[in-house]
């Protein structure tokens, strides 16, 4: 569960990166520099790591921790395993 701190930081990096990304449109639009345009779209895909980061956190510090406490872990770390694998991959 995301608390409200989480929640606020989360949401006011979505905001700038909503902005963000109506910039890179913006760009394609007017036909800018590919190079950067490329670098724009690299900068939009690190807010975004960022934010995720933020989330896999809560998610490790509330629900899995809450799960193993429960004695109901292995699921919650085998489903964080594969997100992370995910994760890593792209």
């Amino acid at each position: 569960m995301i608390n409200e701190q989480v929640k606020k930081n989360a949401q006011t990096r979505l905001k700038k990166i909503e902005g963000q990304i109506r910039g890179i449109a913006k760009m394609v639009k007017d036909e800018k520099y590919c190079i950067d345009i490329v670098n724009q779209i690299t900068a939009a895909e690190k807010a975004l790591n960022g934010v995720a980061k933020i989330i896999m956190k809560r998610h490790v510090e509330s629900c899995v921790t809450s799960a193993i406490v429960k004695g109901e872990g292995q699921n919650k770390i085998d489903e964080l395993i594969d997100t992370v694998f995910k994760y890593s991959n792209k």
